[in-house]
C-alpha cells in the first residue's frame, strides 16, 4: 500500500455507524491491529477507537438548581447532608465540589483523617437515588424574605442538575514515591518511607487523552461517556499544559493536558460516579470517561496503536521534593513497567500500585464501543480542538 493514504470525515464514519457498517475497536486491540497490519491498513480498516479511565479526579463538582421555597428566599449558605456548597450563584443555584468535607469534619487534627464523607459521596448518593438534607439559609431581602429552607430531596427533586469538572482525564501524571523517612498520605495515596512503594494513577494505553497526544478530534463539544452517561468536552480544563515533554510518538512524558467536562446528572449511573475517601489528605470523586477516537487518516492510527511500553512517565519524590516544588525526577519508568507491579528506583526494586482501575477503564470502552456499534452514539466533530501550545 506503498503511497496510499487514509482520508475520512466525520460524516462518512456517522453514515457507517448508522448503518451498523462501523469498525469499531478499544485502544487495547488497536494496539495490536497497528502492529500486526502497520497504520496505514489499521486506518483503512478500523474507524473509530473507544477509550476509558476511572479514577479519582478531583476538580469535579455539580451546578444545580435547588427551586423555590415559599416565600422565596435567596440563600447565601448552602448545605447538602452537611457538606457546604457554593451559592454565591443566584437565589437558588449551587455548586458542590468533589473535594469539600463535611462542616463537622475533624479534618486532619487526629492524624491520618478520614475524610469519611464529603462533595464527591453527596453526588454518588444523588446519583444512586439516595436522599440528601439540603439546607439553605440567607439574609432576607423585600423579594427573598425567607432565611431557612430545609428539606430531604433526591436527584429527581432537583429542577437541574449539571455535573461540571473543570479539570478531569490529566494526559498522563507522576508515578509517586516516598524517599523521606516516615509514611505520608497524599492525593496520590498512602506512600511508604524510604521509597519502599510507588503509585500511578493512568489507564495508560486506554487513557483517553494519550491516544490523541495533539487533540486533533478532542476539543469543544467532543460527544464523550461521562458518570454512565453521555456528556461533551466543554474546553481545555484547568493546568493543560500541552508543551510537557514528549515521546517521538508524540505522547507526552509528563503531566500535560487536562479537559473541562459536563453533562446531565441526571442521565448517569453511580457506577461511575463514586466518592472517595483518601486517608490523611481528603474526599474525592472517581470518574467514569471515555472518549471515542474517529481514525480519520493513518495519523491517528499511529496515535491510537501506542502500546504501554511506549508510554512513559516520570518518577518524582512526594516526601519533599513535590511539596517544595522542586523540578528533580528518578528516572522514567513505562506503563507496561508499572502495571507489571514493580519497578526499579535508584537501584531497588519497588512494588507499584495504581489508583486508576483497569477493570472500569476496559468496561467503559467495551461499552461505549457497544453503544456505537448499536448506533446509540454517534461521533461529534468538535467546534474548536484543545489548544496544543
Amino acid at each position: 500500500m506503498s503511497g496510499f493514504k487514509v482520508n475520512k470525515t466525520y460524516e462518512e464514519i456517522n453514515a457507517r455507524i448508522k448503518a451498523g457498517e462501523a469498525v469499531v475497536v478499544t485502544a487495547e486491540e488497536m494496539v495490536h491491529i497497528v502492529r500486526q497490519e502497520g497504520k496505514v491498513k489499521a486506518a483503512a480498516k478500523v474507524d473509530v477507537v473507544t477509550t476509558g479511565t476511572f479514577s479519582p479526579m478531583c476538580s469535579s463538582g455539580v451546578i444545580f438548581n435547588f427551586g423555590q421555597a415559599t416565600p422565596t428566599i435567596k440563600a447565601a449558605k448552602v448545605l447538602m447532608n452537611n457538606v457546604p456548597a457554593y451559592a454565591g450563584l443566584a437565589a437558588v443555584d449551587a455548586y458542590i465540589g468533589a473535594t469539600e468535607s463535611t462542616e463537622d469534619d475533624p479534618l486532619n487534627k487526629v492524624f491520618p483523617g478520614e475524610f469519611r464523607y464529603g462533595g464527591g459521596h453527596v453526588i454518588e448518593d444523588l446519583v444512586a437515588g439516595r436522599k440528601v438534607l439540603l439546607r439553605a439559609t440567607g439574609y432576607g431581602t423585600d423579594c427573598y424574605p425567607n432565611k431557612l429552607m430545609e428539606k430531604e430531596i433526591t436527584l429527581d427533586d432537583l429542577p437541574s442538575a449539571m455535573l461540571l469538572n473543570p479539570r478531569n482525564c490529566y494526559q498522563n501524571y507522576n508515578c509517586a514515591i516516598n524517599l523521606s523517612e516516615k509514611t505520608i498520605y497524599t492525593y496520590m495515596g498512602t506512600l511508604k518511607s524510604n521509597g519502599r512503594s510507588a503509585n500511578y494513577c493512568s489507564a495508560g494505553e486506554l487513557s483517553p487523552l494519550l491516544n490523541d497526544p495533539f487533540y486533533k478530534t478532542i476539543g469543544l463539544g467532543t460527544r464523550i461517556f461521562l458518570g454512565g452517561g453521555v456528556g461533551y468536552v466543554t474546553w481545555h480544563g484547568t493546568q493543560h499544559n500541552p508543551s510537557a515533554l514528549r515521546s517521538d510518538n508524540g505522547t507526552p512524558r509528563r503531566a500535560a493536558g487536562t479537559i473541562m467536562v459536563q453533562g446531565d446528572l441526571k442521565g448517569m449511573s453511580s457506577r461511575w460516579l463514586k466518592g472517595v475517601s483518601l486517608q490523611g489528605y481528603g474526599c474525592s470523586l472517581a470518574v467514569g470517561m471515555g472518549i471515542p477516537i474517529p481514525i480519520l487518516n493513518e495519523e491517528m492510527a499511529a496515535y491510537t496503536g501506542v502500546s504501554d511500553a511506549e508510554l512513559f512517565t516520570q518518577v518524582v519524590d512526594y516526601g519533599y521534593d513535590y511539596a517544595n516544588r522542586v523540578n528533580r525526577n528518578y528516572g522514567e519508568v513505562s506503563y507496561a513497567q508499572m502495571k507489571s507491579g514493580m519497578i526499579q528506583v535508584n537501584g531497588q526494586d519497588v512494588p507499584t500500585s495504581p489508583l486508576s482501575s483497569m477493570v472500569g477503564a476496559r468496561e467503559i470502552a467495551e461499552t461505549l464501543k457497544e453503544w456505537i456499534l448499536k448506533g446509540k452514539f454517534m461521533i461529534q466533530q468538535p467546534i474548536v480542538t484543545l489548544p496544543e501550545k
